[in-house]
């Protein structure tokens, strides 16, 4: 499979004239003899953004006077790792960015002509259990307040560290200021997660450690070596002693330092998405919107920082100016909850905790900006002292009177069709076409169909889904394809590894791979594609903003929700009502099939070159059944009729006829039912927006959607002036007054003003 000549030294994802260092050489089996040196993988091929992960180079074995270098993004260089049987390592570097990282190495100390990458991922997202374990986090957080004190323990499995002993190290995020004071110039700044001292040396390597906290100066200067680290906390127990002495004190006055610098920074609340109105929209808005692991309905619920909700998701992308973030949290009803009702209601972030694009620079650090800029205030105002309000008044809830849903379109079965608009047909062409296209935004989400197999080994007279490849703009091209039992997703036409990470940031857009049969892709317009795979068959869900609309074409109809003009052609052309036959249909979707210079498809195989990329001029048509026909005689009949009923019957009843097979009709059912579901979800709901409880009054109700009914009273010694009760009304306003509570003793100086002056008048 290797052929010799060339090198792909320096040269990988190139093909070269007598043999490949294109990721698909191995398929073709044209590879160049160095390839898999040359165009290494790593294991594990994922590590925390913070580094000290082993990096093992595959299929790479050196003499042990090799010099090992290896350089991270073209820039950070550092010492490999050769052990005694010749295997080589580079130790991932600390990182303020996620996604993935380039790696060049070098074996003669200055040659980078070999080249792999490996994924840098959110603290959060490493692997469990290369995780130094905070035992009683509750204990780390408050430690010298609350009289909390004692030892701090904290775990870790030592097989992950090839060594008797270790060092135990304390590390500090910070982001300091590099501009000049006193100039006009804009203030910029750097993140530093630099090391702070050492708690232990020389310590056994047995798992398991703890100590009495207290400040020391012996310093480490030990780089690049196997480290592993705990998750992100407050550093209460290393606070001055003016905290111990009196921490609701001292963390009040941090408090009030944090309100008064909050007023000096730019507002990024009006650049945020307006949070979904219900629980309902926020689980299916899944373009925009992902579960904030820290509240899941699908995990219990625990949410310590949200009490009274049961789920809360977090806005996909940051803002675009301010790299903030959203969080949308919701009660056991399904409505959103409030921080003008509830400390536990929904709290936007100045720093999205995920970090955004380009990374590196604060806010937009992973993790870290956000809890420098978000977290460590909750604790300074709502943790260690009685402040919250001051922290609720940073971070108001947004509401969702301005939130918008997106629109959904679906391919399923064999295959049928359900535009954005809810236009529904059926169309078995078999090559490659355009879902969705929108020139104006650059999006292109393509869709390929193959011949359904039957369970006798021979083909229908019907196509299905088997890929589906899609991009935005500059973003990578992503491919999700059936691979018989499970899903197989290509990034820029090289197989992405999903063994190790779920979730997966790339350029421009995002992958979430919970489970083998469903993958999710996020991008940073918003628009998601939900591709999923049960009983051998794939359905594909888009789900687009409505900036999308009367900006697509494509099999998936006009966004414009008029369902009359889904069947435009690419020349503009619309098929009217009464021109939708079986054939008609049938051109339009062969119109939109794709050319050769713009798919995004990948070719690794002779059966893909010669079906779909290069047919041969003589290669027959595909002419599928466009009307299956239906015998009363047939004893599949019966138990179709039992099965498919409802809504989608006939979708049902097409793909058990054309693939003999219950199971198949069964499934395209279910697909449907789910999207009809997801409508459903996202149908849009009026909201009039939040209404205050008065002062020196009460209010009865927290939800504030249409039919949603408020009432309001006074606390004794005031009096109501406006109305008692109001009602949100489908056109998103209140009903009634707004209510004031007044003291009697004023009604009372107004009233009798009033009477007085009518009677000087008289």
């Amino acid at each position: 499979g290797f052929l010799t000549g060339e090198s792909c030294r320096g040269l990988c994802g190139s093909k070269l004239a007598g043999c490949s260092c294109h990721s698909t050489c191995e398929s073709f089996k044209n590879c160049c003899l160095d390839y898999n040196q040359s165009c290494f993988e790593v294991r594990p091929y994922s590590s925390s953004m913070l580094g000290g992960t082993p990096l093992k180079i595959i299929n790479l074995i050196l003499l042990p006077n090799d010099q090992l270098r290896c350089r991270f993004k073209g820039e950070i260089a550092t010492r490999g790792i050769i052990d005694s049987e010749g295997q080589a390592f580079c130790i991932s570097p600390l990182l303020y960015e996620i996604g993935w990282i380039q790696v060049d190495i070098s074996i003669d100390g200055s040659d980078f002509d070999r080249t792999g990458e490996y994924l840098s991922v959110h603290p959060s997202k490493a692997d469990p259990s290369s995780e130094v374990v905070l035992v009683n986090g509750t204990k780390w957080h408050n430690y010298g307040s609350q009289n909390i004190s004692g030892e701090l323990e904290m775990t870790w499995n030592q097989s992950r560290i090839g060594a008797d002993t270790v060092n135990i190290e304390l590390w500090g995020y910070e982001e300091i200021n590099t501009g000049t004071a006193g100039t006009n110039e804009t203030l910029s700044y750097e993140a530093s997660i630099h090391y702070l001292y050492s708690i232990g040396t020389n310590v056994p390597n047995t798992g398991l450690f703890s100590f009495f906290p207290e400040s020391s100066q012996n310093y480490s200067d030990i780089e690049d070596v196997p480290a592993l680290w705990s998750r992100g906390h407050v550093l209460a127990w290393h606070l001055e002693e003016a905290f111990r002495q009196d921490s609701a004190a001292w963390a009040k006055g941090k408090c009030l330092q944090w309100d008064a610098l909050e007023k000096t920074l730019p507002n990024f609340l009006n650049e945020l998405t307006d949070c979904p109105c219900t629980l309902a929209q926020a689980r299916a808005d899944t373009g925009r919107f992902h579960t904030d692991y820290s509240c899941n309905i699908e995990t219990g619920s625990v949410c310590t920082y949200h009490p009274g909700c049961v789920h809360c998701v977090r806005s996909v992308q940051a803002s675009p100016t301010y790299g903030a973030g959203q969080q949308c949290c919701y009660d056991h009803s399904g409505n959103l909850v409030l921080t003008g009702d509830s400390a536990g209601g929904s709290t936007p972030d100045k720093a999205h905790d995920w970090g955004a694009p380009p990374y590196g620079k604060p806010p937009r650090v992973p993790g870290y900006s956000h809890w420098l800029y978000d977290v460590m205030s909750f604790f300074y105002c709502c943790v260690w002292s009685d402040s919250c309000p001051i922290y609720l008044k940073n971070r108001p809830s947004s509401g969702c009177r301005r939130y918008q849903p997106p629109h959904a379109a679906v391919v399923l079965g064999d295959p049928h069709f359900i535009t954005f608009d809810g236009f529904n047909y059926t169309f078995n062409g078999e090559g490659e076409y355009s879902l969705v296209l929108s020139p104006h935004n650059e999006l292109h989400i393509q869709a390929r169909t193959e011949k359904v197999k039957l369970q006798n080994g021979s083909s229908a007279y019907a196509t299905q889904l088997s890929s589906v490849a899609m991009r935005e703009a500059s973003s990578d091209t992503v491919e999700v394809r059936q691979m018989q039992n499970h899903l197989q997703v290509l990034r820029n036409q090289k197989i992405l590894p999903l063994n190790e990470q779920t979730w997966m940031v790339l350029h421009g857009l995002f992958v979430f791979t919970p489970s083998p049969q469903y993958v999710r892709v996020m991008f940073s317009c918003g628009v998601g594609v939900e591709v999923r795979l049960n009983e051998e068959m794939m359905a594909a869900t888009v789900l687009l903003p409505l900036v999308f609309a009367n900006q697509t074409k494509g099999l998936l109809g006009v966004m414009n929700s008029d369902p009359s003009d889904d069947l435009m052609t690419p020349s503009g052309e619309v098929l009217s009502s009464a021109s939708l036959t079986p054939e008609n249909i049938f051109k339009f979707g062969e119109d939109w099939k794709i050319s050769q210079t713009s798919s995004l498809f990948t070719y690794d195989s002779s059966y893909l070159l010669e079906t779909y990329h290069s047919p041969a001029a003589d290669r027959p048509a595909f002419v599928p059944v466009l009307s299956p026909p239906e015998d009363p005689g047939d004893p599949l009949v019966t138990s179709m009729r039992t099965l498919c009923s409802g809504d989608g019957a006939h979708f049902c009843e097409y793909d058990t006829l054309l693939t003999r097979s219950l199971a198949v009709g069964n499934t395209t059912l279910r697909a449907l039912h789910r999207h009809l579901e997801l409508v459903k979800d996202l149908k849009p709901v009026s909201s009039c927006g939040w209404l205050p409880t008065p002062k020196n009054g009460r209010k009865n109700g927290t939800h504030y959607l249409k039919g949603d009914r408020l009432s309001f009273t006074c606390d004794p010694g005031y009096g109501l002036y406006g109305s008692s009760e109001c009602m949100c009304l489908e056109e998103g306003t209140w009903t009634g007054q707004r209510p004031n509570c007044i003291s009697v003793f004023s009604l009372r100086c107004t009233c009798e003003s009033l009477c007085t002056a009518a009677h000087n008048q008289t």
